[in-house]
């Protein structure tokens, strides 16, 4: 359990691995390949040899071209030296993603992978164990489909994603493990390990985290810089990526698309420093896709692309993400570059030679293949990997209530299955596609028998009738569908849609008459009725059914890249095409059945009734589209309560990817059950825990809010001062960090200590005793947290410092041991810029979750008292205590930090030693409008001992040095807190009291 650790359309748009027409002319056929007599002789190809000379003397081969040939996504292969094709990137987030196609020597056929649950819902498993485990199986499917086609299949994979959860409204929730750093660390550095395979030379794929650093934003995410002082990047935004690094598991990072103290993160200088610092082992980092178009476009950062390009790569950014297949554009950049003095070889020789290092270790250049060369295709989506997928399906659902034993169902009771996720399956952005679909109704009916199931969608199925000529819209009945006309004048199947809310007024329709989901046909103004779900970067499957003050309907289109006339227009030939408002037709609904009375129905006849709701992965948030609520969609809502009223023993089931505000299901519902989307074994895995077979052990990888009123705005990434995430939370959640029910109980004993006090480099062992007090089979995480009781800077409610998974018999006992290390209690001290132990008592708390704490014990860390701040050394105006209305910005385009502050913003610095005479202060300052900066103490409008006149200094990054006078006069003490008060906008890089 432990492990070491220490503290497109449009920008950005990231791209399906290639169109079927760039695979089909990517599989053209490669090199021919040498003899391997040939092969061997050259010493890059010597598996015998360091990896260091191996990629020394390949680097020394290649000409600067060559070189250059290598900085894209796809590099170009070296004909003279049989080196083929190299593709970064497979994205392979909860499962390979994208794999519907396979495409072989320009032949395409079906073969699709296995899909875990979605990231979120692994978080839920508190499983490392498991996550290696997934991620081997990832790893080996990669390696299974790179041996049918490399040039779409590469090896370098693009998981995990380890941006912190902090807000439930981010529109990638899907996509991260947990709000809390350790968990997250611990769980991607278990993933990255599965993926990359154990041999201790080669690797079976090289994963990638993503996105660096502090990515939590959807809403004009290329364009808005995440403001973050030193403890906020050090204590809890770094923390997830170091561990992974550090433990050697991951290979490389994948830099963000925002900004990150005003500095677009794609020229992030962690890159080339801090990062690399994390371990021994060579990284290869990428762009995120269209990140360095994005550093002259909506970044607008730099003048051109040679100057951008440049700046990455010296940023210690080794890959172009960019322009899908057209490596030209970057080629050609980084001539220019060259050509202008931006960069030398040597700069373009340091990335190359981190590329080339992967490539060797994932065995390209050796003679066999390296020891994962033997894996293709048969691999797939095997037995095994069905079951772990079970499995994991299994223990990521989290039991939210369970009140009078409403759960498990008994065998041989009857069971109604209903709600709108009840008989189908969601993917996601990232997910491959289903290899196979076991659908909640699917895994009932296989546990209970289709005889003891009852079903329905519960969602109304309606007609829309054209009120001026009292002609029905029809849809196609083929696979493909059919373009949307009018034509019959009852309404017959071809005319039926089900409808299904996903909230705030957006609803998609099936056709009845193919099962087929409408939306717009070809990208045109026309409607069909020929996707199978919606889906697509821009989701064209999304409508409103606006209703009219007679009573009629008006259909406006509401799906993505919305065209300026959205409304729905019947034709004079009948066909349905997109037009404006003042053109749109007037639409009869004709409900033909009602979803609610037919969910009640089946209801009535059920001894139980699970209603299975939640969200579409492509409409309720994800990349790009950042939730604007975080209720469930209103007509599911109601659909729960007429369930409800018709069988008080009812089960809700959530099969979502975010925390949901569950107030009323939880004040009035028996039970309640949260699945992420889960994969093809969804339904199986729903059935094992609905009925007992196995014992819910999820507990929630983030806070569950009342409402989004307990959060602050989504672009406040303070989570310090704004009170974020568990760590910090103040108030009352609906369900707390680490929340999860069991169908057994577990009784905590009371905790042995290995020693109640401890030096800043010592470890405690703590020994609990756990026992089964129930009479089912179980799992629990037992969960360890600290709270520093005092400390000079704003600690934690409390923070998790280990927790380990335990699987127990009834009336079994086991002792867990968890470990807590003083240097994992250690914090960012700004007064000196290092990690401290401070001297202190710390409260240990163990229990189920966050919020239930069964056994308490206290320890002594024997740290260092922080001496008094020493403001006559030159201190760095963003090392500050506490502020207000200011943000961080970029001291220069390479590095630095500085803050940036307006009118009324202040900055803290406390328990400044003011004892020694102080009579100047000097600051260093740049910006564009003169103005002045007070020096008060005590508080921001406290006493106020002197002033800068700041002058315009020409430019944002110009700075000058300025001094001003200081007036102490009489002081009560030698400790003071420091304010800088700001009168106007106005940069502050650093500061002198002298």
């Amino acid at each position: 359990m432990i492990l070491s650790r220490s503290r497109p359309r449009s920008p950005g748009r990231r791209s399906r691995p290639l169109t079927l027409v760039l695979a089909a002319a990517l599989a053209a056929p490669l090199i021919q390949a040498a003899p391997a007599a040939a092969r061997e002789t050259l010493p890059f190809r010597d598996p015998a040899l360091p990896v260091a000379a191996r990629v020394d003397d390949l680097l020394g081969r290649l000409t600067l071209d060559e070189k250059i040939g290598l900085l894209h996504q796809y590099q170009a292969p070296i004909p003279r030296l049989d080196i083929g094709r190299f593709k970064t990137g497979t994205e392979a987030l909860h499962g390979l993603a994208w794999t519907t196609d396979v495409h072989a020597g320009g032949a395409v056929r079906t073969a699709k992978a296995t899909v875990f649950p979605q990231s979120v819902g692994l978080g839920a498993t508190w499983d490392p164990a498991l996550m290696k485990q997934v991620g081997s199986v990832v790893g080996t499917e990669a390696r299974g489909y790179h041996s049918e086609n490399p040039d779409v299949w590469g090896l370098q994979l693009w998981a995990p994603v380890v941006n912190l959860l902090r807000d439930p409204r981010w529109g990638r929730n899907e996509e991260g493990y947990s709000e809390d750093p350790l968990l997250t660390g611990l769980l991607a550095t278990a993933y990255g390990r599965g993926m990359r395979g154990d041999d201790p030379d080669r690797l079976k794929t090289a994963p990638v985290l993503k996105h660096y650093l502090a990515n939590n934003n959807e809403y004009k995410r290329t364009e808005t810089s995440s403001s973050l002082s030193p403890r906020n990047k050090k204590e809890y935004y770094e923390v997830p990526f170091k561990m992974p690094i550090s433990n050697e598991a991951v290979t490389g990072i994948m830099t963000a698309y925002n900004k990150v103290n005003g500095r677009p993160a794609t020229v992030t200088p962690d890159a080339a420093g801090l990062v690399r610092s994390w371990t021994d082992e060579t990284l290869f980092n990428v762009t995120d896709a269209g990140g360095p178009n994005n550093l002259i476009g909506s970044q607008n950062y730099f003048s051109d692309l040679p100057t951008a390009d440049a700046a990455t790569l010296k940023a210690g950014v080794d890959s172009f993400t960019v322009d899908d297949t057209k490596s030209s554009i970057t080629i050609n950049a980084v001539k220019e570059a060259l050509d202008r003095g931006l960069l030398t070889e040597a700069d373009v020789d340091e990335a190359v030679s981190h590329i080339l290092n992967i490539r060797v270790r994932l065995g390209e250049f050796d003679p066999d293949g390296g020891p994962y060369a033997d894996i293709t295709m048969k691999s797939v989506n095997s037995a095994e990997h069905r079951a772990l997928a079970r499995k994991a399906a299994v223990e990521q659902m989290v039991l939210l209530k369970n009140e009078k034993k409403a759960l498990p169902v008994a065998s041989g009771d009857k069971v109604a299955v209903v709600g709108p996720l009840s008989d189908t399956l969601y993917t996601d952005w990232y997910s491959g596609a289903l290899p196979y679909e076991v659908t909640p109704v699917d895994g009932v009916r296989a546990r209970a028998g289709a005889e003891n199931v009852t079903t329905s969608e519960g969602v109304d199925r309606i007609a829309l009738k054209d009120v001026r000529t009292g002609e029905y819209v029809a849809g196609g009945t083929g696979a493909d569908g059919a373009v949307l006309k009018t034509g019959p004048i009852t309404p017959d199947a071809t005319t039926q849609f089900d409808v299904f809310d996903w909230g705030q007024g957006i609803v998609t329709l099936r056709s009845v008459a193919n099962g087929k989901t409408v939306g717009r046909h070809n990208w045109g103004s026309n409607l069909s009725n020929s996707q199978a779900q919606p889906n697509g970067w821009f989701v064209q499957e999304m409508f409103e059914l606006e209703k009219q003050p007679d009573g009629n309907h008006l259909l406006r289109y509401a799906g993505y890249e919305n065209p300026a006339d959205p409304y729905v227009k019947v034709l004079d030939d009948g066909t349905l095409a997109l037009a404006a408002k003042a053109d749109a037709t007037p639409f009869a609904k004709d409900v033909v059945s009602s979803g609610t009375e037919s969910a009640v129905r089946a209801a009535k006849q059920a001894d139980t009734a699970v209603v299975v709701v939640g969200s579409m992965p492509f409409i309720n948030g994800r990349e790009d589209h950042d939730r604007t609520t975080m209720d469930l969609a209103e007509g599911q809502l109601e659909l729960i309560k007429a369930v409800r009223k018709a069988n008080p023993n009812t089960v809700v089931v959530v099969e979502n990817s975010y925390p949901t505000t569950l107030t009323w299901a939880e004040a009035n519902v028996p039970a309640i059950l949260w699945t992420s989307h889960a994969g093809a074994e969804t339904g199986n895995a729903l059935a094992d825990v609905l009925f007992g077979d196995e014992n819910p052990s999820g507990k929630l990888p983030q806070t569950w809010y009342r409402s989004a009123e307990q959060l602050p705005s989504i672009l406040d990434y303070d989570v310090i001062n704004a009170d974020r995430t568990y760590l910090y939370f103040q108030g009352d959640p609906l369900y707390e960090f680490g929340y999860g029910l069991s169908y057994t109980t577990f009784d905590y004993g009371k905790p042995k200590l290995s020693r109640r006090s401890m030096s800043a480099d010592g470890t405690i062992e703590v020994t609990v005793p756990v026992t089964n007090t129930g009479k089912r089979a179980g799992e629990e995480v037992v969960q360890l947290y600290t709270h520093q009781q005092k400390s000079r800077v704003k600690q934690p409610v409390k923070e998790l410092r280990d927790f380990a998974k335990v699987a127990l018999e009834p009336g079994e006992t086991e002792r867990v041991k968890l470990e807590i290390k003083a240097s994992d209690l250690a914090f960012w001290d700004v007064t000196r810029n290092r990690w401290t132990v401070e001297r202190a008592h710390h409260d240990v708390l163990i229990g189920s979750s966050s919020g239930d704490i069964r056994e308490r014990a206290k320890i002594n860390v024997r740290g260092e008292r922080i001496p008094a701040r020493d403001l006559s050394e030159p201190t760095r105006a963003a090392d500050f205590d506490d502020h207000d209305g200011i943000v961080l910005a970029d001291e220069s385009k390479t590095d630095g930090d500085v803050v940036s502050g307006s009118e009324g913003a202040w900055i803290e610095f406390a328990g400044a030693d003011l004892g020694r005479r102080t009579d100047k202060i000097t600051a260093r300052v740049a910006g564009t409008e003169a103005t002045t900066i007070e020096v008060r103490l005590d508080a921001p409008d406290g006493r106020r001992i002197g002033t800068l006149d700041v002058p315009s200094t020409g430019g944002i990054y110009t700075y000058e040095e300025i001094t001003a006078d200081l007036d102490l006069g009489r002081l009560r003490g030698r400790d003071h807190d420091v304010y800088l008060v700001f009168n106007g906008e106005t940069r502050l890089s650093e500061f002198t009291l002298k």
